[in-house]
């Protein structure tokens, strides 16, 4: 069964400078080798703006730069960016594979208490993306909270939080990723920026690859930019969950609106 090699790039972002963020992300990805999966924290391009809803890089522009580093190292590439829509602005993770296939998840739950509800749009469907022999989940930042969403319904391998996530909370990101872990049987990477953003926040990274048992495999420093790597077996996923066959007892339900 495949192996997976992700990468997490818990760095800093520039305060609504797109072009400066890509940049910078440009030298991190250009020293990748031999990753299968990399992804980048919420809004990279931005920050967690609420102006960035209309003023942001157009998606065209961030979904080829995603192509172009995704067929440059072979990975598939991700992250999420404001973007706009005819029916408004979403706050859209994307990821990029090689062959230039773009698949886009837009962010649930919307975080209320910074007004997010009030700019962007709320997405209506849940993303399972097929890769290398993997099924992989992308949730963004406040969606974590909310376990229904991301419930595994036999129907992926991986779920990938990607935040703004500030420091001040940040036992509640370290707890709730695990119980993402613990509770669907499946690993976990949540990749969270740091520095202080355009609002005076500050955010101490604290991202983090855990295995299906909530084990944390690797973690970021605090307050410090680093890449994460780890490889994640899918045997032995399989295999734990053929030994603790827990999701066989799981409660069936009806997601609606």
């Amino acid at each position: 069964m495949p192996a997976l090699n992700i990468s997490v790039l818990q760095q800093p972002l520039a305060w609504m400078d797109g072009d400066a963020n890509l940049a910078h992300f440009d030298g991190l990805l250009a020293k990748a080798r031999g990753r299968d999966l990399i992804i980048l924290p919420e809004m990279f391009t931005t920050g967690f703006a609420m102006a960035a809803a209309e003023q942001s890089l157009p998606q065209e522009r961030v979904a080829q730069w995603l192509q172009q580093w995704a067929a440059a190292t072979g990975a598939m590439v991700g992250g999420s960016a404001a973007v706009s829509t005819p029916d408004g602005a979403v706050n859209r993770f994307m990821l990029a594979d090689p062959k230039g296939r773009l698949h886009i998840y837009d962010k649930r739950h919307l975080f209320r208490m910074a007004d997010e509800h009030h700019y962007y749009q709320a997405g209506r469907k849940r993303l399972v993306v097929e890769w290398r022999g993997w099924r992989i989940l992308p949730q963004v930042c406040y969606d974590l909270r909310f376990p229904v969403w991301s419930r595994n319904r036999q129907d992926y391998d991986l779920a990938l939080y990607v935040a703004n996530w500030p420091a001040r909370r940040a036992r509640h990101w370290q707890t709730l990723l695990a119980a993402r872990a613990i509770e669907n049987q499946v690993y976990v990477a949540g990749c969270n920026r740091v520095g202080v953003d355009g609002n005076g926040l500050d955010y101490s990274g604290d991202s983090m690859i855990l295995d299906p048992l909530g084990q944390v495999l690797v973690q970021g420093q605090p307050h410090q930019a680093q890449c994460l790597e780890a490889e994640l077996s899918l045997e032995s996923l399989h295999d734990y969950r053929e030994s603790f066959p827990a999701w066989l007892d799981a409660d069936d339900f009806d997601l609606k609106d």
